[in-house]
């Protein structure tokens, strides 16, 4: 039985890795390949924002859950100790006695091998195999750095992508053709204009007063996600967040959306509390808004698919004065609430007397 070993810090675990690999088990005709992160590798720290050895592990699986003939080990993640290779070795030729072991390495590595712990008995006991560079062709400390630029995804698996992202590893910021595609996925198709559009508007009105673009453009794109769920689902979303909202879920359904959004866009793509509360207040407004959720709540209700009695008049007052705008669209909101024999919400109507005095 032939067997590969590959093993490093996997900070994250890219494409690169993965096709190397592949290459490494064809040529050498591995019947199998164990990958193992390292958890405290002996030559170098790993550098600060590395993720804990839990997710990082989980991580190496998502990036080699698709190869056949690969088995991701926990042996070195967890340990606090300096990993060698030699020992994680000599576990594994107590597992497989009759196996023939190859050792996976890059360039650098390849060539001080002479240097590594106890290298005679590690190369008795494996062949080293050198993997090409130019299958690799990009390092994990350069993905890293590309991240917080909004780039990089290609070099990541799908699952590995979001995971960075939900948990803003890295200092991960999302691809805004990500993060649109991947709210498209979750509305209604005749919403998808109407937000495309909000984001616009969103990142206009943001120029226009000063308010945080890549804030303005995140809370656009994700403000209506939950928009197309229904009463039962949106109260799931609440109750498996601890979130209490007291009356608002029973007598105005239609906010729902905005709590849940607010709560998902934070869960599941590690939005800013910033970006989460602009969300939150989008279709209500509050009681001493900040100047972003002032420009969500005017770019939904301006947007350019807009088109209603008096939406003109609030688009002059945007870009003129935008509390002046606040007030004409909450009083505007008010006016066709009690219309319609509706209630205005509580917050609603803060909103507007804040704005007022």
């Amino acid at each position: 039985m032939k067997i590969g070993i590959f093993g490093g810090a996997f900070n994250p675990p890219h494409i690169g890795h993965v096709n190397a690999a592949k290459m490494a088990m064809d040529e050498y005709k591995l019947d199998l390949l164990i990958v193992i992160p390292t958890g405290t590798p002996p030559h170098k720290e790993l550098p600060v924002g590395t993720p804990n050895p839990q997710m990082r592990l989980q991580m190496t699986e998502n990036a080699f859950n698709d190869v056949d003939r690969v088995e991701v080990s926990n042996i070195e993640v967890y340990s606090l100790d300096k990993n060698y290779t030699i020992d994680s070795v000599i576990d594994l030729k107590s597992t497989y006695t009759d196996a023939e072991l190859f050792l996976l390495v890059g360039t650098d590595m390849y060539e001080s091998l002479d240097s590594w712990k106890d290298s005679d008995a590690l190369l008795e006991a494996v062949t080293p195999v050198l993997l090409s560079r130019d299958v690799i062709d990009i390092s994990s400390s350069e993905i890293r750095k590309m991240l917080p630029r909004r780039e990089g995804r290609e070099f990541l698996s799908d699952l590995n992508y979001s995971c960075i992202i939900k948990n803003r590893l890295y200092g991960a910021r999302p691809d805004w053709d990500w993060l649109r595609e991947c709210a498209h996925s979750m509305l209604a198709p005749q919403r998808i204009a109407h937000v495309d559009a909000c984001e616009i508007e969103a990142l206009r009105l943001a120029d226009r007063w000063g308010a945080d673009a890549d804030d303005a453009r995140e809370a656009a794109i994700l403000h209506d996600i939950t928009k197309k769920l229904d009463f039962t689902e949106n109260m799931c979303i609440i109750a498996e967040h601890g979130v209490t909202i007291g009356k608002l879920g029973f007598r105005e359904e239609k906010l729902l959306h905005s709590v849940t959004g607010s709560l998902l866009a934070k869960s599941e793509f590690g939005a800013s509390n910033n970006v989460a509360e602009a969300i939150k207040w989008h279709t209500t407004g509050r009681a001493r808004m900040t100047l972003l959720e002032k420009v969500i709540y005017i770019a939904d209700y301006i947007e350019s698919t807009r088109d209603f009695p008096g939406v003109e008049e609030l688009r002059e007052a945007a870009y003129r004065n935008i509390d002046e705008a606040m007030i004409i669209g909450l009083e505007m909101t008010i006016t066709d609430l009690k219309e319609r024999g509706i209630t205005p919400n509580v917050a609603t109507s803060a909103a507007l007397s804040d704005l007022k005095n």
